[in-house]
């Protein structure tokens, strides 16, 4: 939602969308059939989970048992815990052009890259055996959060408390300062 308020041509391409798929009508909430008609919305699921991985190093931690050689010569020693960090793969220039910018505009050619652990370029639940078991609900839950939240409001920055992007990993990444905005109703 943060991505959204910063983004209102963003925000006013997904309404549109939405309000085309579903209707504007007060009464008509989108229903899950409506998800699978509703392209834009997912590039932005997908490029927000990019931009910001709720949990940028996935606990598919590796302990080496004994001294590994990189082929660029590099040296695991033995004993060494590796986690895959993918705040780091989602944000290298030289897998994602323009890395720091929001712009679901780059799944829209690309709708089927697989978020749930096939690419390993973006993997916010993980892959294999350890992959999240929640992954599949987390993303209907949001999907339909996101498109229910748009739909109804138009959402936009509080001058006293702009947004803040700034991150902080707890548990999962999290923002720093929670997001502060002036919402109006549609409907």
């Amino acid at each position: 939602m943060a991505e959204l308020v910063l983004n209102p041509n963003v925000q006013t391409k997904l309404r549109d969308e939405i309000l085309t798929a579903v209707g504007d009508g007060a009464d008509g909430d989108v229903a899950d059939a409506d998800l699978a008609k509703l392209p834009y919305l997912n590039a932005v699921v997908k490029e927000t989970l990019r931009l910001h991985p709720p949990g940028p190093l996935l606990s598919w931690a590796r302990l080496s048992t004994s001294d590994v050689q990189l082929s660029n010569g590099m040296v695991i020693p033995k004993g060494t815990t590796a986690m895959v960090n993918m705040w780091a793969i989602t944000h290298d220039q030289t897998v994602w052009s323009d890395p720091l910018k929001f712009d679901p505009e780059r799944f829209t050619g690309n709708a089927d890259m697989d978020i749930r652990g096939g690419d390993l370029r973006l993997a916010p639940f993980g892959a294999g055996r350890r992959v999240c078991p929640g992954k599949n609900m987390g993303l209907a839950t949001v999907t339909r959060w996101v498109a229910e939240l748009v739909r109804r409001f138009e959402w936009g920055q509080d001058q006293t408390e702009p947004v803040d992007l700034g991150e902080v990993l707890k548990l999962s990444c999290e923002m720093e300062h929670p997001l502060r905005a002036v919402v109006t109703e549609i409907f």
